[in-house]
């Protein structure tokens, strides 16, 4: 178990990472803006459950393993990638939302959570955040490594859930505000698609040395 010394500099030091929005924030900025506040929450919770994959992959070693291996890591990356590029794709070619923002079934939730730990499980750039960022606030001494990186993980999955369900609420109250706008409503999936075509090239783009 971590001091309480290294969780108060592991919190400061995760919330000021947190703060600057990354491709998960833009995800969940581009489905609040899409479909609305809930739906922005619940790919929040999402995209923190496929985080929770590679945390429990780091206490493992699985992620070294995997950023070892060539193959591996251009398996995750091109898997995640075509299925960013994907969603893009059938968001732009999907209907146009004339008048109001689309609020999901709760079937349709059900996807929206899916979706977003599939894209954040696929996404190698989290496994080389958490085997970067978790091992600096392990201490040996304090117990096993993997408990330490289980707890420290979970916790930053938990201020990153918050962090996220900020950006979310936001984002699908400018959305709903916008919604009797026709010119919005018209090109709010061509936003949306570009940002998921756009996170899939990026994830495409990341390099194994």
């Amino acid at each position: 178990m971590p001091d309480p010394s290294t969780l108060a500099l592991f919190v400061v030091a995760a919330l000021a990472l947190l703060l600057v929005p990354g491709p998960s924030v833009l995800y969940i900025v581009a489905r609040s803006l899409h479909q609305g506040r809930r739906a922005g929450l619940v790919s929040a919770l999402g995209v923190q459950t496929g985080g929770l994959v590679h945390v429990l992959a780091a206490a493992v070693g699985l992620s070294a393993l995997v950023l070892s291996s060539a193959l591996l890591f251009s398996l995750v990356k091109y898997l995640g990638a075509v299925y960013l590029v994907f969603l893009g794709v059938r968001t732009l070619l999907g209907p146009e939302e004339t008048h109001a923002v689309q609020m999901p079934t709760p079937k349709h939730l059900s996807q929206v959570f899916w979706q977003g730990a599939l894209v954040n499980a696929l996404n190698p750039k989290t496994a080389l955040f958490f085997l970067a960022f978790l091992p600096q606030f392990i201490r040996p001494e304090r117990g096993p490594v993997a408990v330490q990186t289980l707890i420290l993980g979970a916790l930053f999955l938990l201020l990153a859930t918050l962090s996220d369900g900020m950006y979310a609420l936001l984002a699908g109250t400018v959305g709903k505000r916008l919604q009797g706008n026709r010119v919005f409503a018209r090109r709010q999936k061509y936003v949306t698609g570009g940002v998921y075509i756009a996170l899939g090239i990026g994830t495409a783009t990341v390099g194994h040395k």
